[in-house]
C-alpha cells in the first residue's frame, strides 16, 4: 500500500522460489531462496515469505506490496491440466486451431510431430454466424444455436468455452453475443472471447491465445486465491500484483481475466532485474543470462530495455524448433530459454556422445547431490566435482550437498562408458552445457541485429555466475558481470516494473493515403482504456504514460516489423517521420532497404503504464562483515591447469568498491558462485557489481 515501505518480490521457479524484501528508504534488502513444492506452490511462498520477516523481525502488516511472477500457466498447459474447454468457432473454421499456418517446420522430417491442440477435435464447434474483413455483419449469429450448445456443453462437464469468430477483430459484436447467450444458457461457463484477448489479424494465432486464455483461467485463480489466503493469514492486507510477460505488472484480478498474460511471468522480471542494474551502473547495453535449476534464459538489453516481441510460441514439440509449438499472440520481453541449469541431466546417447539436458531433475528428486533419491548426473553434480561449489555452503549452509553422490553418479553413467576419469567427465558436462548456451546467446543476439562481442555478459541466477566466464569467452564479450545477490536477482526486477497493460487493434492499410483521423482515434481509444484499466488498481491521470507503436511492412510481406509513433496528435504530416521509422528499424534488421514497393500498417498498439517504481539496493558500509575478504581456498579443476588447484575463495559481502584480484578465483554468497577462470581480471565496481575481464 502506498506509505508502506516494505516491498516483496517472489519468483517460483522449476527448482527454487526466491524471494526480497526491499526498504525504500534505505535501500536495505532481505534475500531468501527454498526449494520450490510442485504440489501447491504458494506453501513455498508462505515458507520463504515468514522465514524472511522473522529475520527483519518485521511483521506482514508492514508490507505494502508483493509482486509475483510463476510458471504456473505455462506448466498447465505443458502438462495439459487445465479446465475441459471448448471452441466456438466460425461455420467452416473450426479446424483453424489444428491447420495452423499450413506449414512444415521441418521440410525433410517425415515423421513430423505437430503439437497438441488444447481443445480436441470433437469439442470444437461450428457456429451460424459470418463477420467480413471490414466488420460488416453477413450472417447475423444463431444465438439459439449457442443457447442449445451452451447447455449441453454445461451438462456434460465442459467448464471453459473459447469463442473465436472469424474477423471478430473488426467487430466483436457476434462474440459478444455469443458470450450472452452462453451465461443465460450455463452461467457456470467460462467464457473468453478472441475480441478481448487477442484482438487482432491472423486466425490461428488469435484462437491459440484464447483457447489457452480460458483453457488456465480457472487454475490461475484458484492458485491466486490460495495464495492470497496465505498472505492474509500471515497478517499482509497490502496490494498483490502480478509480473506480466511485458514487464509490466497488474493486479489480481486483472491476472485472473487474462491469465494468458502470464506466460513468460518469471523469467519478465529477470531481465527487468538485469535492466536496471546495467543502468544504475552506467552499462545500459548488455546481455541478461539467467540460470537457475532448470533452465537458462538470454535478453538483449539495449539502450536499458529489454527487447519485446508481440508474439510467444510455448509447449513445443521440439524444444529448440521455432513453429513446433502453440502461438499465443501476447506481448512478451524477448529471450530465447533453453533447458540448461543446475539439474540438467547429463546422458551418453546411443552415438556415445555426451549430452546434457533438457531434461532437468527439478525440485524433486534433483541432482545426485541433494541427496534427495537423485541418481542421473546434473550440471549442479558436475560443478561440485569440479570444486566450483562448496558442499558445506549451499545455500549458506542450510543444505549441505553431498559429493560422493554426484562422484557416484558421474562416474556410472558418464565416465565409465566413455572412458576416461570422474573429472574429465565432469569437466565435459559443465563445458557442454556452457557451449549449448553460448551457441543459443550467440544466436539470439545476432538475429537481433546486435553484436555479442559489444554487449558484456550480466550473470545471475543460482547458476548463472559458475558458468558465466566460460560463457563470456564463448561470446566474445567484453566482460562478465556478476551482481551482488545475483542467487535471487531476478525478484529484483518485481520491483522494478510499473503497473501496467498492452492494447492492440488491427487495421490493414497503406501508409500513403491513411485516414489519419480513424488512426488518431484508434490511439486516442486505447490510451482511454488503458487509463480506465490502471485507474481501477490506483494510478492517477497525471502519472500515466502511453506509449504507440505500429506493425508495418512492405506489401506482400508475411511479417511485420514493429515502429514507434510520437505521442500527440497524428495527421497526413505524421507521415514522413514514420516512414523513416519504418526504414530506419528495417536497415538495422537487414542491413539493406526492401523492395520499392508501397508500406503498409497491419496493428496499431499502446502500452499503458504507470510510474516505474524506483529500486536503489544498497548494502550500508558498517553492515559488512569483519576480517579479510579471502576467506580460504579449495582445490578446484580447470582445463588450463591441466588438474585440480588451490585457488582462493573470496567471500562476496566483505568485498568493497575497488577491491580486485587475478583468476583463478571463487567468490562464494549464500546464493550463488563466481567462478573466474585463469587469465581473468576480477575487480568491484562502485555499485557493488563483481566484474570480470579476460587478457587479450
Amino acid at each position: 500500500m502506498t506509505g508502506r515501505r516494505w516491498r516483496v518480490g517472489v519468483d517460483i521457479g522449476g527448482t527454487f522460489t526466491d524471494l526480497i524484501v526491499a526498504d525504500d528508504a534505505t535501500g536495505a534488502f532481505v534475500v531468501g531462496k527454498t526449494l520450490t513444492t510442485p504440489g501447491d506452490p504458494s506453501a513455498a511462498i508462505e515458507t520463504v515469505l515468514r522465514e524472511a520477516l522473522e529475520r527483519l523481525r518485521l511483521e506482514a502488516a508492514a508490507l505494502g506490496t508483493v509482486v509475483h511472477g510463476t510458471t504456473l500457466v505455462t506448466n498447465a498447459v505443458i502438462e495439459r491440466t487445465g479446465a475441459r474447454t471448448a471452441l466456438l468457432a466460425t461455420r467452416g473454421f473450426r479446424d483453424a486451431l489444428e491447420i495452423g499456418r499450413e506449414q512444415r517446420f521441418e521440410l525433410y522430417d517425415l515423421t513430423i510431430q505437430h503439437p497438441r491442440p488444447l481443445v480436441p477435435r470433437h469439442l470444437r464447434f461450428d457456429v451460424p454466424e459470418r463477420t467480413l474483413a471490414d466488420g460488416t455483419i453477413l450472417e447475423p449469429l444463431d444465438t439459439a444455436f449457442v443457447e442449445r450448445l451452451a447447455r449441453e456443453l454445461a451438462e456434460r462437464g465442459i467448464e471453459a468455452v473459447a469463442v473465436a469468430f472469424l474477423n471478430s477483430y473488426a467487430n466483436p459484436a457476434s462474440e459478444q453475443a455469443a458470450r450472452d447467450a452462453i451465461r443465460r444458457a450455463a452461467p457456470s461457463l467460462r467464457v473468453s472471447l478472441s475480441s478481448e484477448v487477442a484482438p487482432e489479424i491472423r486466425e490461428f494465432e488469435r484462437t491459440s491465445t484464447t483457447a489457452v486464455n480460458v483453457y488456465v483461467q480457472g487454475r490461475v485463480e484458484r492458485y491466486l486465491r490460495e495464495l492470497e489466503a496465505r498472505l492474509a493469514r500471515l497478517g499482509f492486507d497490502g496490494n498483490l500484483l502480478l509480473m506480466l510477460s511485458s514487464g509490466g505488472v497488474a493486479t489480481v484480478d486483472t491476472a485472473v481475466r487474462f491469465p494468458v498474460r502470464l506466460l513468460e511471468s518469471g523469467p519478465a522480471a529477470g531481465a527487468l532485474a538485469a535492466a536496471n542494474a546495467g543502468v544504475a551502473s552506467g552499462r545500459p547495453d548488455l546481455v541478461s543470462f539467467d540460470m537457475g535449476g532448470t533452465t537458462a534464459k538470454f535478453c538483449v538489453i539495449d539502450q536499458g530495455k529489454p527487447l519485446l516481441a508481440q508474439e510467444f510460441e510455448f509447449d513445443r514439440v521440439y524444444r529448440f524448433q521455432k513453429g513446433s509449438g502453440l502461438p499465443a499472440k501476447v506481448p512478451v520481453i524477448e529471450m530465447i530459454e533453453i533447458g540448461a541449469g543446475g539439474g540438467s541431466i547429463a546422458r551418453v546417447d546411443a552415438l556415445g556422445l555426451l549430452k546434457v539436458g533438457p531434461d532437468s531433475s527439478g525440485a524433486d528428486p534433483g541432482p545426485a547431490c541433494y541427496g534427495r533419491g537423485g541418481t542421473e548426473p546434473t550440471v549442479t553434480d558436475a560443478d561440485l566435482v569440479l570444486g566450483y561449489l562448496d558442499p558445506g555452503f549451499f545455500l549458506g549452509g542450510r543444505m549441505r550437498l553431498d559429493e560422493e553422490a554426484a562422484r557416484r553418479a558421474i562416474e556410472t553413467r558418464i565416465a565409465q562408458p566413455l572412458g576416461i576419469s570422474v573429472e574429465e567427465a565432469a569437466w565435459g558436462i559443465h563445458q557442454v552445457v556452457n557451449q549449448n548456451m553460448a551457441n543459443a546467446a550467440r544466436v539470439h543476439v545476432l538475429e537481433r541485429g546486435k553484436d555479442p562481442r559489444r554487449f558484456p555478459l550480466f550473470a545471475f541466477g543460482g547458476a548463472g555466475p559458475v558458468h558465466g566466464d566460460r560463457i563470456a569467452r564463448a561470446l566474445g564479450a567484453p566482460a562478465l558481470i556478476a551482481p551482488l545477490g545475483a542467487g535471487v536477482l531476478s525478484t529484483a526486477g518485481f520491483l522494478t516494473a510499473p503497473l501496467g497493460f498492452d492494447f492492440v487493434r488491427s487495421w490493414r492499410t497503406p501508409l500513403t493515403g491513411i485516414d489519419w483521423s480513424r488512426a488518431d482515434g484508434l490511439f486516442r481509444d486505447m490510451e482511454a482504456d488503458g487509463a480506465a484499466l490502471l485507474a481501477a488498481s490506483g494510478v492517477g491521470a497525471g502519472a500515466l504514460t502511453h506509449q504507440r507503436t505500429v506493425d508495418m511492412r512492405y506489401v506482400g510481406q508475411g511479417h511485420e516489423i514493429r515502429v514507434p509513433v510520437p505521442a500527440g496528435p497524428i495527421s497526413a504530416a505524421s507521415e514522413g517521420l514514420i516512414r523513416a521509422g519504418f526504414e530506419a528499424k528495417y536497415r538495422e534488421l537487414y542491413g539493406r532497404l526492401g523492395p520499392p514497393v508501397p508500406i503498409e500498417v497491419t496493428n496499431w498498439r499502446v502500452a499503458s503504464s504507470g510510474p516505474a517504481p524506483v529500486l536503489d539496493l544498497r548494502i550500508e558500509a558498517g553492515a559488512r562483515p569483519d576480517g579479510p575478504a579471502r576467506k580460504s581456498s579449495r582445490r578446484a579443476w580447470f582445463p588450463e591447469t591441466a588438474g585440480y588447484v588451490e585457488v582462493p575463495v573470496y567471500d562476496r559481502y566483505r568485498l568493497a568498491p575497488g577491491d580486485g584480484f587475478d583468476g583463478p578465483a571463487i567468490v562464494e554468497e549464500r546464493e550463488s558462485t563466481v567462478v573466474a577462470g585463469p587469465g581473468t581480471r576480477c575487480t568491484v565496481d562502485p555499485r557493488g557489481n563483481l566484474v570480470v575481464t579476460h587478457d587479450a
